[in-house]
């Protein structure tokens, strides 16, 4: 949606925000960096980084409240649970949206008032339609503009490879407990010191995170960053799941799309993002 903007297929819009949860990999860093360099601010567009902290040290700090992560758990029963996910409301949500209210001019506690908002765009494409979903607060609109051009992750695709930006990678803490196991092997067998770190982590929070042990809330079993609740050192990450095999077969199709060419000669971002653009975070994009 950046790049769509910053070319004009989009309207131009006034902010690009991301929230950073202070343990992104590298490879996040450096992308945003160069989408600063090359595509934001030749276009105008500020890129605003904004936290609400360092979702690792929080979570290792025995003085510092956090919002827990969805980690798998083995109960002392031998039957398995998980935490509660407060993690993304923390870290992303909550300072994106004391940015907007900030950029606004209405910081926390002022009321925003009627009438005022932001209309936010979300990169959600045409195969999540399902989440797209309004904003829960008035000051803030949500907008689909992928969905409104009738964009699926291939057209996605196709664009970014059009600007040498096929290699995106994902954004989301290293140690997410929702990683499959493609991604902890892409981690183990490019960044062994990112792997070092993941599984360092593990490790130490076994039983819990440690404001909750410092406080006499202690874990009552053992919890784990990968879904079969073994230590990361020792999950079988190199098992290839259903799940992985279809992101495969569609990244096989994607690639052979583009070897063909697009269909009638269309471009997804002349055709569909010029006739079908609409008029008017994980970036934020606000106007």
């Amino acid at each position: 949606m950046l790049a769509l903007s910053a070319e004009g297929i989009l309207p131009k819009i006034d902010y690009a925000i991301f929230a950073d949860t202070g343990w992104e990999p590298k490879s996040v860093y450096d992308h945003l960096d160069r989408l600063e360099r090359e595509i934001a601010k030749p276009a105008g567009i500020p890129v605003l980084r904004v936290s609400s902290g360092n979702i690792r040290s929080d979570a290792l700090n025995p003085d510092h409240r956090f919002a827990s992560m969805p980690l798998y758990i083995l109960n002392t029963d031998g039957r398995p649970g998980m935490t509660r996910r407060q993690c993304t409301g923390e870290y992303k949500v909550k300072p994106i949206k004391k940015k907007i209210r900030d950029l606004l001019g209405y910081p926390y506690p002022t009321r925003v008032p009627k009438g005022v908002f932001v209309e936010q765009w979300i990169g959600i494409s045409t195969d999540e339609f399902h989440r797209a979903k309004d904003a829960d607060v008035k000051y803030m609109h949500n907008r689909h503009p992928l969905i409104d051009m009738g964009w699926s992750r291939s057209d996605c695709v196709r664009y970014l490879t059009s600007l040498d930006l096929a290699e995106t990678p994902k954004s989301s803490c290293l140690g997410c407990p929702f990683h499959g196991n493609a991604q902890w092997r892409h981690i183990r067998d490019n960044s062994p010191a990112e792997w070092e770190d993941v599984v360092e982590f593990d490790a130490a929070i076994r039983k819990g995170n440690a404001r909750a042990n410092a406080s006499g809330n202690r874990l009552l079993g053992e919890a784990f960053l990968h879904r079969s609740r073994v230590p990361l050192s020792q999950a079988p990450i190199d098992h290839v799941t259903a799940s992985e095999w279809a992101a495969l077969q569609q990244e096989l199709a994607d690639e052979e799309e583009l070897e063909r060419g697009v269909a009638d000669g269309c471009s997804p971002w002349a055709c569909r993002g010029g006739a079908d653009a609409p008029t008017q975070g994980d970036f934020g994009l606000a106007t």
